[in-house]
């Protein structure tokens, strides 16, 4: 039986492509070789992070976060940046009596910013900055099993990455949900790991309400 059900944020539930744009911007980048070099890095199965390294050598990205809020252009992520399913998809996955939490690696400004989005929808917002351990730590996913009221084996994990979301929370004992949206999850796709390791493969969050009933039907 599924019982609760957690997002990740980027890629998830937020399309990031404002943002990357913003950094493209601070690096004085073009945004079509910023998005580039994005690519190849995740399709070399890099961390994202290096992206800013091909750009400026010892770019700190916290620090450069705190120049940016100084500088008046924070990190930020408005309504109009959720993808158009979300809003459908959680009041449906309400009205079915499911547990509901967001939890992704991100920073204290971006868990405000989630509350303020989502705090009359959710039961719990956690961030890797509140609990001090980011995914794909397995840290982080014994962190949600804590704060979520079910069992592990009764969570559903949903994100847009294989490696960040889909295996360590598979390896927690979860059960997962691999979106097809978002750069990661186009490059990733395709591979063995997308295929074999999420308990569901979606093309929109409004999948989920109909595949986890028909799930716990099948389980009862």
């Amino acid at each position: 039986m599924i019982r609760a059900v957690i997002f990740d944020v980027g890629e998830c539930l937020v399309d990031e492509t404002t943002e990357y744009g913003a950094w493209a911007d601070w690096l004085s980048v073009p945004r079509h070789t910023f998005h580039a070099m994005f690519g190849a890095v995740i399709a070399q199965g890099r961390d994202y992070r290096e992206t800013f390294q091909e750009f400026r050598p010892g770019f700190d990205l916290y620090e450069e976060r705190e120049k940016r809020a100084g500088a008046g252009i924070p990190e930020t992520f408005t309504e109009a940046d959720l993808y158009p399913d979300v809003r459908d998809t959680l009041a449906m996955l309400g009205a079915d009596g499911l547990w509901l939490g967001i939890a992704g690696n991100q920073t204290v400004r971006a868990g405000k910013i989630l509350r303020a989005l989502f705090s009359n929808d959710v039961d719990l917002i956690g961030t890797s900055d509140d609990w001090g351990a980011s995914k794909p730590d397995p840290a982080f996913f014994r962190r949600v099993a804590e704060v979520v009221p079910a069992e592990v084996n009764e969570m559903l994990y949903v994100g847009d990455r294989v490696d960040n979301d889909i295996r360590p929370a598979a390896a927690a004992g979860m059960h997962t949900a691999l979106v097809h949206r978002g750069p990661w999850a186009t490059i990733q796709w395709n591979t063995e790991e997308a295929h074999k390791l999420p308990t569901f493969r979606i093309e929109s969050l409004l999948e989920l309400s109909g595949v986890i009933k028909q799930f716990n039907a099948q389980a009862r």
